[in-house]
């Protein structure tokens, strides 16, 4: 894992990344994404002496902690084919029944597998009390959330195009999605609580942060503290583009603050390689609720400065000090993402700007720009150009105004919407974003999309 530290570390200086820009040279941005994989490489970790945690085995981590009679499985992954191979793989470290089942949370990668691990003897499941909330209450757009899921995990990426999901590998078992989910049978209630299971003295605190019914899991004999996805080897995902409701930032970064104060030995993300050793275990957990507090705190600052969120989100960046740590490197989130949606969060969509307040709709606005341009033909023109001279943000931006024109080429409109993405794509090394450009690319190429491009 050293290794993998200082290929990042110098691939970040290398590049001259900085927080809130995840756009790089092509190589490099694949060089980064590539040494990221070796955060989920499949296979079981030892933790400590009676801990063991599984990578790769499918999109997220699911662990094993034994204890005198029975075993506490932590997490149970996507569905019942992933979590039985790693139930296979914890046999080789121990044989005893599976006494209890966690969840730290209730996202569907953490959950959905349970049946794998249990035998003849039904243990006791373990959640929150509100369990089940970790999607909000949104469920009326349901359907548009599961096609923008698909392209932020590169769900129907070719081989050839997809890398990973940033803090998971590509290429999962995905067909038996929840099928082995058991419910919880025992509820953690809203003070923690404190008890032994097969022996094992293990304490639940609650810990809103990726999720609002999210705990963690604290073994103070072991010093082992495993924290679901409230950390992960990458700058935290405040905000997913799939569309999620507001993640209370504030939250998240005093959850994490209070499993750094725990100082454990060894850190279990929901993602990525366990962090073991105290320094760096608690390092990491500080370092992460004060990179979660700034970003917060500089976009507050801001908001009550008057600057809307476009503004805010060029702005804002980590504190120096953080930036190149290899755990905050915007694999997952970024913080352009979590700073328009801390400002959505707090104060709704409207920035405060009363030009903003009831803008023109696209198509008027497209036939002005074109006229600001010097008309149809010109305003083409400058759309190939800035594909030409590789400005992709600014050449999208063209071909969504010319595809509203009656007198526009909206065929060449989508071709260079198309090129555009796969040209922003090459240089993301943010993983959601870079599986974003090239899934929306290969929809509008097919056809599936409409004209509206939705």
């Amino acid at each position: 894992m050293k290794s993998l530290i200082t290929t990042l570390c110098l691939l970040v200086v290398s590049a001259g990344v900085a927080s809130g820009q995840t756009q790089v040279e092509p190589d490099t941005a694949l060089r980064m994404l590539h040494a990221q994989q070796q955060q989920f490489e499949k296979g079981v970790v030892r933790v400590a002496d009676n801990v063991y945690t599984a990578v790769g085995f499918h999109g997220a981590n699911t662990s094993m902690i034994v204890g005198t009679d029975g075993v506490i499985i932590v997490d149970t992954l996507f569905g019942p084919t992933s979590a039985a191979k790693a139930a296979e793989a914890f046999r080789q470290y121990s044989d005893k029944p599976v006494k209890a089942i966690i969840y730290t949370h209730s996202h569907g990668d953490h959950i959905g597998g349970a049946s794998a691990f249990v035998g003849d003897e039904k243990p006791d499941v373990y959640g929150t009390e509100t369990f089940g909330s970790a999607e909000g209450v949104n469920k009326a757009v349901d359907p548009v959330k599961a096609k923008r899921n698909v392209r932020q995990f590169g769900r129907k990426l070719s081989p050839s195009e997809i890398t990973n999901r940033g803090v998971a590998p590509a290429g999962t078992e995905d067909s038996d999605r929840g099928k082995g989910f058991l419910p919880p049978t025992v509820t953690v209630p809203s003070s923690g609580l404190k008890t032994t299971i097969a022996g094992v003295d293990i304490e639940f605190h609650i810990g809103p942060g990726e999720t609002d019914d999210a705990m963690f899991i604290w073994l103070p004999k072991e010093k082992v503290l495993l924290v679901g996805d409230n950390f992960y080897s990458s700058f935290p995902n405040l905000y997913a583009i799939r569309g999620t409701a507001y993640r209370d930032v504030l939250n998240w970064s005093e959850s994490v603050g209070k499993m750094a104060a725990l100082k454990p030995h060894a850190v279990v993300p929901g993602h990525t390689m366990p962090i073991q050793g105290q320094e760096a275990a608690t390092t990491a957990l500080k370092d992460y609720s004060e990179a979660i507090r700034s970003v917060y705190d500089q976009t507050v600052r801001g908001i009550n400065a008057g600057k809307g969120p476009d503004q805010l989100a060029h702005e804002v960046k980590l504190p120096e000090h953080l930036k190149d740590k290899p755990y905050l490197i915007e694999f997952y989130g970024t913080v352009p993402h979590a700073v328009r949606a801390i400002y959505s969060g707090l104060l709704g969509w409207y920035d405060g700007n009363p030009t903003t307040l009831s803008p023109m709709e696209p198509k008027l606005k497209a036939r002005k720009i074109a006229q600001l341009a010097g008309g149809t033909q010109k305003l083409t023109e400058r759309m190939n150009a800035a594909l030409a001279e590789q400005d992709y943000q600014w050449a999208l931006e063209l071909s969504d105004h010319l595809k509203w024109l009656s007198d526009g080429d909206s065929k060449l409109a989508r071709k260079v919407k198309i090129q555009a993405l796969r040209g922003l794509a090459a240089s993301e090394y943010n993983a959601p974003n870079r599986n974003y450009y090239l899934s929306y690319a290969n929809e509008l190429e097919s056809g599936e999309l409409s004209d509206l491009w939705f």
